[in-house]
């Protein structure tokens, strides 16, 4: 079996297993005064102290939830409603065109339920956000803007965003900038502190730490309105029982991938640069989305005119390749990536493609056994996509 979809989920750090089996076995509520209580609660902060030292924050401003879907739902629902209370004529919430769902349904419900007004800022043609676009948008009702969010690094095209400048931008009209950096942290250099944004989501899984654990760092002088309401745990931001062997997987996985970081890219960078032109040694027409300059180092979004992606995927499945055609998410449905279409692309084309995004494990043979099966593949579906038309 081939892997090729890391940017989804990826192979759990050993290391990460060991620390949460060896924590499992422990016994004790973090909240508890007693012993077992206050040794869950040191590794509970240990671990926090941890996760702040690798993205550049302080620990007080580590919030421990349960993956990226949670930190985003705080962040986008909680600092709107922070910021409407506080002035109900904050209303608006910006957004890019080309965010995962997990930010942009948030947005929408927003609007649908709550009254907010979702403006999904527009892209370029490499799915970029232009300070100038952001710039032009918060002008047009600086008040009227409650808060702000773009992704530091897209999940399925790859582009990087220049999140510093457009952090600066909502600065300079005091809006709060929140970042879903679920897919940056560990390829990028990502550091809280020096990047201007407000608040920063991040996810375990995505890099080889345990599914269920994440994290929203908040800046100091911020105070989302929670979205779960009990206990008061996490600054009253994330009421719930924490999880100390979570935390402490989540702390390994995200010290260990920003410790890693120079090394995993440029091992990631070499064989998505291999990938992509053993493929178009075999498809010509190959169209590479993204980026060629900023962009992740493990992803490789292509294009396959005449193709479905859903059919290319399952005549790779049916050779032990697994791979995506976008966002795990929403994986099974047949519809265009809305990341393509906000960048441009001709819906055709957008159906067209797959995303195929190398990890850790990833090498060379992976590599070899998708380009001996993407020809016939490649051939099959177009085959199939021209019967159909006639």
């Amino acid at each position: 079996m081939v892997y090729l979809d890391h940017a989804a989920t990826t192979d759990v750090r050993p290391e990460v297993i060991a620390d949460v089996a060896a924590e499992l076995g422990a016994l004790g509520n973090p909240s508890s005064l007693h012993g077992h209580g206050r040794t869950a609660r040191r590794t509970v902060e240990e671990s926090r102290e941890r996760v702040a030292e690798a993205v550049g924050a302080t620990p007080h401003e580590v919030v421990f939830t349960a993956g990226g879907t949670e930190s985003n739902n705080i962040a986008l629902k909680g600092l709107y409603w922070s910021r409407n209370a506080e002035d109900p004529a904050r209303t608006r919430i910006l957004v890019s065109a080309v965010e995962h769902h997990a930010a942009l349904d948030p947005v929408r419900w927003m609007a649908d339920h709550q009254g907010a007004v979702c403006e999904e800022l527009p892209v370029d043609a490499l799915g970029r956000v232009s300070p100038r676009v952001l710039r032009a948008a918060i002008e047009r009702d600086p008040a009227s803007v409650a808060v702000a969010s773009v992704m530091w690094a897209n999940n399925e095209i790859g582009t990087v965003q220049p999140v510093r400048e457009l952090a600066g931008v909502a600065a300079e009209y005091g809006v709060p900038f929140h970042t879903d950096a679920v897919q940056a942290v560990g390829a990028e250099e990502v550091d809280f502190a020096t990047s201007g944004v407000s608040a920063l989501t991040l996810s375990g899984h995505k890099l080889g730490g345990p599914v269920g654990s994440g994290a929203l760092v908040v800046a100091r002088g911020l105070a989302p309105v929670p979205v779960l309401h009990g206990g008061g745990q996490e600054r009253d931001i994330r009421s719930g029982t924490l999880s100390a062997p979570l935390t402490r997987g989540l702390a390994t996985a995200v010290h260990t991938a920003v410790a890693e970081r120079e090394e995993h890219v440029k091992h990631l960078t070499a064989l998505r640069d291999e990938l992509e032109s053993r493929v178009r040694g075999v498809v010509p027409d190959v169209g590479v989305n993204g980026d060629p300059e900023l962009r992740l180092p493990g992803i490789a979004h292509l294009s396959f005119p005449g193709c479905e992606g859903d059919a290319l995927l399952m005549l790779l499945d049916a050779r032990g390749i697994s791979c995506s055609t976008g966002s795990a998410c929403s994986a099974g449905v047949a519809q265009p990536s809305h990341v393509l279409l906000a960048a441009g692309a001709d819906p055709d084309v957008a159906l067209s493609s797959l995303r195929l995004s190398l990890g850790r494990t990833s090498t060379g043979q992976d590599v070899d056994r998708l380009v001996e099966a993407i020809g016939p593949a490649v051939e099959r579906a177009r085959a199939a996509m021209a019967k159909r038309r006639r």
